[in-house]
């Protein structure tokens, strides 16, 4: 799925009035993972801390071309997306995932063929105790992110806006 031509750069520009009330950056701190670089859609959220079990339950389920923002505490001592739920989220019609925390393999992230954006790798896995929350408000990195919102993600960073702008 190809995302609609944009520019994360160009939306700020386009909304300069509007940053903090429409227009939210998140920081610069989530490197590429995934196979795309460039992806964007409406916001679908998960709260876990070093449990991926509502992770999974959601890319499970249709995504309809959405963004799952995956607000893990930014830990990094156990990865809450690998291989296996990008290629669950990618099959199931997810537009990117984008985890506040780490994620693992690397090689099958990219090879999914979504976009995915995280802190930083690790190889550990999550534990499952079937932990989490969903479509809860959630604070990434200092910023507040709703279900609903929109999601832009590409190669300059993340803008996260409280409705669509293309």
């Amino acid at each position: 799925m190809n995302p609609p031509a944009f520019s994360t750069c160009d939306l700020c520009d386009a909304h300069e009035k509007d940053l903090v009330s429409i227009l939210r950056a998140l920081p610069p701190v989530f490197r590429p993972f995934g196979g795309s670089r460039r992806f964007c859609g409406p916001v679908s959220t998960v709260r876990c801390f070093e449990d991926n079990s509502r992770v999974r339950e959601a890319v499970e389920s249709p995504g309809q071309g959405r963004v799952l923002v995956v607000d893990g505490g930014g830990s990094l001592r156990r990865a809450l997306v690998g291989g296996n739920l990008a290629a669950a989220a990618a099959r199931n019609g997810w537009a990117g995932i984008v985890v506040d925390g780490a994620v693992r393999d690397r090689g099958e992230l990219q090879a999914a063929g979504i976009g995915v954006r995280a802190l930083a790798l690790m190889p550990q896995r999550s534990v499952k105790r079937g932990e989490g929350e969903r479509d809860v408000p959630v604070l990434i990195q200092g910023v507040p992110v709703s279900p609903g919102n929109w999601l832009y993600a590409d190669e300059d960073g993340i803008v996260v806006s409280e409705r669509a702008l293309l």
